[in-house]
């Protein structure tokens, strides 16, 4: 092979989650949380006044501390992933988790001094060079510290957090290590599949009885497990709950969309343009059904692979998917092309199909080593080098701003998701394109707007499901059996009934309801799409001249609103429908190519 589908962890610390040099960076940060604590402590920000060279001093070992805190989390995030019965990783997690709480307390004692300076001195401050590059990230966590409790208050919060909300998460993890779900193939023989191996043949194999197997012991094996998912996720959000109680805070969307830095009517906009337009992609469920020859789809055939005549399931070995990806990046920019072939070169990418490995895939970033690492489990189909692509679109992002402050790197989620489903866009378009016949097109044109389905349909089935399960967690305890029908009725609505049968379960297996640090994991996702299909329908229209464009928006992506930022860049209102319909159509576009290509192949 050319390039290797391991990464290289070696080049961050040598020696896995028992590496010497990672033991000695861990105390290195907590020298540095001592001396960070002793500066905050001393601050006196009148006798720093004017030129505040203390407050200063005190962001530099902060923005030490970020770095290096994100650079251990992201290896030994990376070590258990790869491996999931590596106890060490667990064990120097908690080391990590509990390093972190105590940064947040310093931050929040910082916080509260930046409060309680009055505003026209604060404004003053801001207008230094020092801070003026900031001034955005300085200003959001001084308005938002108005809202925490006091320093002895935020600090118990914080290592309560150790044990408790980060420890519902972790446990997830560990539930989900335990899993294996039994796949009888052909010869009789049973396997045990890891979570990320059943989910990628229970989706993409092009074997109707297969996936139907896979989907059964699947639901079956999920559901097994549903009570400890279910304490798990009870108290994950209990958790997150009792802390927006604390701080006065009853609405739970509150935090979310401060955390994507955007408005509530952004968020109703876009919701209700893809309610008002989700017609052509039922339309394109039937005909899909028609082409597989069934009444409705069944859940695990959404995402099954449409071969028609003669055509053949598309296959993408490694390597001529880091080349295919590499080439057509070329095609809208030379340093996306540039950075991708250096990530692959590096071996940055873990893609390896093996048994061990969590389920999914993610990219974190290395900040001190100026690098990124990708996970997945690749498959070799069309989809898979999308989703690679995906994750290289969001390394790309982290790449383009490497020289900014690190204050000013803190994109949210929602405009993270923009740089991976625009990168993911262009893989997607070029495979369709390169189609040898038209039934080929049809199948890769298929894989290109599951895509879109899984935007417009799952992911809201998600964020309906998370917001009728947190208003019934207000009033206590959801049950497992609560939150199957929850799910399931979310689906039916979000689907419009189209499929035949649904996951009542999907709650339990996505990870994505069970991380602590970012609440709400689902409509950033719908949003990024959205965003990056004008951004993408733009590139089209101004070709290789939209590249510094582009990397423009991304790098002030951490700088300003979600809002603003469109409106910089792109001249649109998020808050008025006209923007998301326009994103939606493009969409559409699709469907409507599939259903006139698929005409002439249904009874």
């Amino acid at each position: 092979m050319k390039y290797s589908m391991k990464w290289d962890l070696d080049s961050v610390f040598p020696g896995g989650s028992s590496s010497p040099q990672l033991k000695e960076k861990l105390a290195l940060i907590r020298e540095q949380l001592d001396e960070l604590s002793a500066l905050i402590k001393k601050w006196d920000t009148e006798k720093d006044s004017p030129a505040f060279k203390n407050l200063e001093s005190i962001l530099l070992v902060q923005e030490k501390l970020t770095k290096g805190l994100s650079q251990v989390f992201t290896f030994v995030e990376a070590v258990q992933s790869a491996d999931v019965a590596d106890k060490q990783a667990g064990a120097v997690f908690g080391q990590v988790f509990e390093l972190s709480s105590a940064f947040s307390t310093l931050q929040t004692i910082l916080t509260k001094k930046m409060v309680a300076i009055p505003d026209d001195i604060w404004n003053k401050i801001i207008e230094l060079p020092a801070f003026k590059e900031i001034e955005f990230s300085l200003n959001e966590t001084r308005t938002q510290g108005k809202e925490l409790l006091s320093e002895a208050e935020e600090a118990l919060i914080n290592a309560l957090s150790i044990d408790g909300f980060q420890g519902w998460s972790d446990h997830y993890d560990s539930l989900v290590a335990t899993i294996e779900i039994p796949f009888e193939d052909s010869e009789g023989h049973i396997q045990h599949l890891s979570a990320g191996q059943a989910y990628n043949k229970m989706n993409t194999d092009p074997d109707a009885k297969v996936r139907e197997q896979l989907f059964e012991k699947w639901e079956e094996t999920w559901g097994n497990m549903a009570p400890l998912f279910s304490d798990t996720l009870n108290h994950l959000a209990g958790f997150r709950l009792a802390d927006y109680k604390a701080h006065g805070v009853k609405d739970y969307l509150k935090r979310p969309l401060e955390y994507n830095r955007m408005k509530q009517e952004t968020l109703d906009a876009m919701w209700k343009a893809v309610s008002d337009y989700k017609q052509p992609f039922v339309d394109y469920l039937k005909r899909k059904a028609q082409l597989l020859g069934k009444d409705k789809l069944s859940w695990q055939d959404t995402e099954a692979p449409v071969m028609i005549g003669d055509a053949e399931a598309k296959v993408y070995p490694y390597d001529e998917g880091a080349d295919f990806i590499v080439e057509n990046f070329r095609k809208f920019s030379e340093k996306m092309a540039d950075f991708a072939q250096y990530a692959f070169d590096h071996s940055w990418i873990e893609a390896e199909d093996r048994g061990g490995k969590r389920p999914g895939g993610y990219c974190s970033e290395l900040p001190e080593s100026k690098e990124s690492r990708i996970f997945m489990t690749y498959a070799q189909s069309p989809s898979e080098v999308s989703t690679l692509a995906h994750e290289l679109g969001h390394a790309f992002h982290s790449h383009v701003m490497t020289d900014l402050p690190t204050l000013n790197q803190q994109y949210a989620m929602n405009v993270a998701e923009t740089a991976s489903t625009f990168a993911e866009l262009i893989i997607a378009d070029a495979t369709v394109k390169e189609a040898a016949s038209k039934e080929e097109k049809i199948t890769l044109l298929d894989t290109k707007i599951q895509n879109a389905l899984a935007m417009f349909l799952n992911i809201h089935a998600r964020f309906l499901f998370e917001t009728r399960f947190y208003a019934e967690r207000q009033n206590g305890i959801v049950t497992d059996e609560r939150l199957g029908e929850l799910m399931e009725e979310v689906q039916k609505e979000a689907y419009q009934d189209s499929l035949s049968d649904y996951h009542p379960h999907f709650w339990a297996s996505k990870l994505h309801f069970f991380i602590a640090d970012v609440p709400f994991y689902n409509f950033p996702y719908t949003f990024g799409y959205l965003f990056s299909l004008g951004i993408y329908a733009r590139s089209l229209e101004e070709g290789s001249s939209f590249e510094d464009d582009y990397i423009s928006l991304l790098r002030d992506t951490a700088s300003m609103s979600t809002e603003d930022l469109a409106m910089k860049h792109l001249n649109v209102d998020l808050t008025k429908p006209d923007f998301w319909e326009d994103g939606i159509a493009i969409m559409k576009n699709d469907v409507n190519t599939f259903m006139e290509l698929t005409q002439e192949f249904i009874n």
